[in-house]
């Protein structure tokens, strides 16, 4: 690392000075504390009660350093700094790669985790995944399945089941809700405390790499939550670390969060550098394939509200990260979770954007939930909140993000959001899903939303994967790996689709019908899907596609084999059109097929005759 760097904030590269690093025979110990009056090296067992202290010595400017024979990997440690306020306090290491468990607030020496990874075919055929399926199933390690007794798996007991799981489904990618360590079950995750230790409620930093290597065997991507906006207010970890707001903002007007966490100072260089080096160390150590970055919108603008105006030192700073982590990743994805309109997210920074990759598409997400939550007879006069989203949709490249926040705080999980008693929520939302899939854009669901999960999340119980044992959620899961499978092996569902000549309405123009159609073509493949979210039959349903061609059913939400009342044909058998289809529609059903232009025959020429006429 080059300290000059770290100090403007160009460095990417800072934990490998910073932090605990384990030599033979000792460890080097380096801290950032500018206004401490006094800092040590409080050592520890991880289980007895004995320790040890080293007094740490100025270096560079705020920096302190000791080399502490003797102290090897799996030493507990924390830094008793002697505040400017004259406090003295134990905080755990900003740059510490492991923690112990909570409420515990130490670090442990680890250094840089050993595990013996066999991804090198994935990570060189990786990619962004722009012209690739990109189906991703956000999960938190933690709940989705729990052992007898209630404990969670461990990262490497997770290895054993949750890729074979996500193959299986025919999902892409894994995304995890944040794993750097936080003391705080209840925040899940989100109010950080070591910005470079994985939890230590599942395992080491070496399980977790197992766990990332099995998913990379599975052809699985991982995808990690990253929190560059603020950190929790514990009193062990970043908050006032040298006796001053080092961190975080002096004044409580913008160094509080609506959440009741320390807002990051991103004006400060070394705090720049602190999170680019975060970030770019799960990229860099643990293999990952991307980072989602919450809260994308408190960082554009002051406490993410656009009347307060654009926060330009932190626009800057998302800028300076993105870009440099483009050039050190470039096969990474960078995802913005970001509710505002503000221009140019996911456009490269040289050309006047942040440089995301992806930006989540909360607006399509709250219109399509509101839409279906409205009665048959309400969602007539509503059909734009179904069709406005392609007004707006080739601005950004976008993710369709049905995440955790809509599972939680009341406002129900998916399937209970649908209009209705308990069996009108199944076709609807098997319709649903049709309708995402088909719906230009990358695609996001958080788990158990696969099988109908009932109860909203709780970080402190797995899913309720008993009502597998019932045959409509059994069916409703069937449906949702059937549809996965074909996102996956049609083109027509990803390839091209920022371009809007692979995307046509065959149908917005009847919402008295509550229906619709939307046809996406690809380079191999052309698919339609036609919708009748009413609660009656919709007979002579007629549709004009572009030509003459052959129409193949692909998938009926309504087959009996989905819990539907539709016997599903033993064969399913293509025919041909003249341009035109007229289809009968279930209540609350969707049908998805394949379109198959006819080749026009050429037209043989007449032979020239050359013979001269007298």
């Amino acid at each position: 690392m080059n300290i000059q760097g770290f100090y403007t904030g160009r460095e990417f590269d800072a934990d490998t000075f910073f932090g605990a690093h384990p030599y033979e025979g000792g460890t080097h110990f380096a801290v950032w504390a500018p206004s401490a009056r006094d800092v040590k090296v409080i050592t520890s067992g991880l289980s007895d009660g004995s320790w040890a202290e080293w007094q740490m010595h100025r270096s560079y400017s705020g920096c302190w350093e000791a080399d502490a024979a003797g102290v090897m990997r799996g030493t507990c440690y924390q830094y008793r700094v002697c505040g400017a306020d004259g406090s003295v306090v134990d905080h755990c290491d900003p740059y510490g790669t492991a923690m112990t468990l909570r409420p515990d607030g130490r670090s442990i020496v680890w250094g840089a985790p050993t595990c013996q990874w066999t991804d090198s075919a994935w990570m060189a055929k990786r990619s962004k995944n722009f012209d690739a399926p990109l189906n991703i199933y956000e999960a938190q390690a933690g709940s989705w399945r729990c052992k007898e007794d209630g404990t969670p798996y461990t990262y490497s007991e997770l290895a054993k089941q949750l890729p074979a799981y996500l193959k299986g489904n025919g999902y892409t990618h894994l995304e995890l809700m944040p794993l750097s360590e936080y003391p705080f079950d209840g925040s899940w995750g989100y109010q950080t405390t070591g910005f470079f230790a994985p939890t230590s409620r599942y395992g080491t930093p070496d399980e977790l790499c197992t766990l990332i290597d099995a998913c990379h065997a599975a052809d699985i991507g991982v995808i990690f939550d990253f929190v560059p906006v603020h950190f929790a207010v514990d009193e062990y970890g970043l908050k006032r670390f040298d006796g001053t707001a080092l961190y975080e903002y002096p004044a409580a007007a913008v160094g509080e969060s609506e959440w009741g966490s320390c807002n990051f100072m991103h004006s400060r260089g070394e705090i720049r550098c602190f999170l680019q080096s975060a970030a770019d160390y799960w990229l860099r150590t643990f293999h990952a394939d991307g980072l989602r970055m919450d809260a994308v919108s408190r960082l554009i603008y002051w406490q993410g509200d656009p009347a307060r105006g654009v926060n330009g030192s932190t626009l800057e700073f998302l800028k300076n990260m993105n870009q440099g982590l483009q050039q050190r990743h470039p096969t990474a994805m960078l995802i913005a979770e970001d509710s505002t309109n503000f221009e140019k997210v996911t456009a490269p920074v040289e050309y006047g954007g942040l440089g995301f990759d992806y930006k989540w598409d909360l607006g399509w997400m709250n219109d399509t939930l509101d839409y279906f939550k409205k009665t048959p007879e309400e969602r007539k006069s509503n059909l734009g909140k179904l069709t406005f989203s392609m007004m707006y949709f080739w601005r950004e490249h976008y993710i369709l993000p049905f995440s955790h926040d809509e599972n939680v705080h009341g406002k129900a999980t998916i399937l209970q959001k649908m209009y209705g008693e308990y069996e009108d929520k199944f076709p609807q939302g098997r319709a649903l899903y049709l309708y995402m899939a088909i719906h230009p854009g990358k695609m996001l669901d958080f788990m158990g939303n696969e099988f109908g999960q009932l109860r909203e999340y709780d970080e402190s119980r797995e899913q309720d994967w008993l009502l597998l044992d019932y045959p409509i959620h059994e069916a409703f899961a069937n449906y949702r790996r059937t549809l996965n499978e074909l996102y996956r092996k049609y083109d027509a569902f990803w390839s091209g689709e920022y371009n809007p000549n692979h995307f046509l309405w065959l149908d917005c123009d009847h919402p008295e019908l509550d229906a619709c159609a939307i046809l996406r073509k690809g380079q191999e493949a052309t698919v339609f899907a036609a919708f009748n979210f009413g609660d009656t039959e919709l007979k002579d349903y007629e549709l004009t596609l572009p030509g003459k061609g052959k129409i193949t059913p692909l998938l009926n939400s309504d087959w009996d084999c989905f819990g539907g009342r539709t016997a599903r044909p033993k064969a399913l058998r293509s025919k041909t059109t003249t341009g035109s289809v007229k289809l009968t529609l279930a209540p609350y059903s969707a049908q998805l097929y394949r379109f198959e232009p006819a080749v026009e025959k050429e037209t043989k020429a007449t032979p020239h005759n050359s013979r001269l006429t007298a």
